[in-house]
C-alpha cells in the first residue's frame, strides 16, 4: 500500500536540499574570488607589475602558486577558493603589505578584503539560499 502522509516526499526533498547547493556554491565562491583578486590588482602598487600579475585564484581542488601568501602552496579543498599573491619569482607581498623598517607599507591584499566581504559574502549566502530553495520546490538548474 502506498504512504499517502507525505513522508516520503519530505524525505526526498529533504535529501535534494542536502545535495544541491555544492555547485551554486562553488560558482558563486570562484565569481567573489575573481572579484577579490580584481580589486586587489587595482590596490596594487604598479612599479613592475609583477605583483599584480602574482595574485591568483584557486578554486576547489588546484594548487596554489609556490610562495604565495599567506600560506605558501596548497590545494584547496572541496568547497574552499584561495586568493594568493606571490609565486616562486615574486616573494615579497608582505613586505609591500605591511612595510619593512626601511619602507611604508603600500596595503593591497587585506584592504580589497574589509571593502567587498560583506557584498562577497551576500553573492555567496544568496547562491545556497537559491539552490536550497529550487532543490526542495523540486526545480532543477
Amino acid at each position: 500500500m502506498a504512504n499517502n502522509d507525505g513522508l516520503d516526499d519530505l524525505m526526498k526533498a529533504f535529501d535534494r536540499a542536502k545535495k544541491a547547493p555544492r555547485d551554486r556554491i562553488n560558482a558563486a565562491l570562484l565569481a567573489s574570488a575573481h572579484e577579490l583578486a580584481d580589486a586587489q590588482r587595482h590596490l596594487a602598487p604598479e612599479d613592475t607589475g609583477a605583483l599584480k600579475e602574482s595574485i591568483a585564484v584557486a578554486g576547489p581542488g588546484q594548487l596554489t602558486p609556490p610562495y604565495s601568501q599567506p600560506g605558501g602552496e596548497r590545494v584547496a579543498g572541496e568547497n574552499e577558493v584561495i586568493v594568493t599573491a606571490g609565486d616562486h619569482t615574486v616573494r615579497y607581498p608582505h613586505l609591500v603589505e605591511y612595510g619593512t623598517s626601511e619602507t611604508d607599507a603600500q596595503p593591497f591584499f587585506w584592504p580589497a578584503l574589509r571593502i567587498l566581504r560583506k557584498r562577497l559574502q551576500q553573492r555567496i549566502d544568496r547562491a545556497g539560499r537559491k539552490a536550497v530553495k529550487d532543490a526542495w520546490d523540486g526545480k532543477n538548474d
